[in-house]
């Protein structure tokens, strides 16, 4: 699942970068405006790929950091949401950042879900070893910390 979760992210960077920059700038070029003239600036699509790969080249600082991101991402994007919605302006530009939003909304709900779900099972490495080893994080072998007992 940590595999899918990687994924969705590269995607949802990938899909970031075409519905704020290349799209923008694609149909600025075409009408004959300036070409920065309809770019959403937005830099958390550097956070996306970088958290996905870290989950890919799982640390011990990874379930913190990916706990800190899903949190922080779904607070921002919720509060936008609040500001947006009672009055939204539907153009292409709002349809597709609202879009976009949904399906980072979703990824970070789920992703925030399932490390409150499987946070026992999620390994705690050190070094270079990588906790793509255990079957929770699309592995083989199993290494997994001690349960508590009692």
């Amino acid at each position: 699942m940590i595999r899918f979760f990687a994924h969705f992210l590269f995607l949802l960077a990938t899909w970031t970068l075409v519905i704020k920059f290349a799209f923008p700038i694609g149909y600025a070029l075409a009408e004959g405006a300036p070409v920065a003239s309809h770019v959403m600036w937005d830099f958390w699509w550097l956070i996306h790929l970088w958290l996905g790969w870290s989950l890919l080249h799982w640390r011990r600082f990874t379930y913190a950091v990916a706990l800190a991101i899903s949190a922080v991402e779904i607070v921002i994007i919720v509060t936008k949401f609040a500001l947006f919605l009672p009055s939204p302006e539907w153009t292409i530009w709002t349809a597709s950042w609202f879009v976009n939003k949904l399906f980072v909304l979703t990824c970070f709900t789920w992703l925030l879900g399932y490390l409150a779900l499987y946070r026992r099972h999620l390994p705690s490495f050190e070094g270079d070893e990588a906790g793509a080893e255990s079957p929770v994080m699309g592995g083989s072998r199993t290494r997994r910390r001690p349960l508590p007992e009692g």
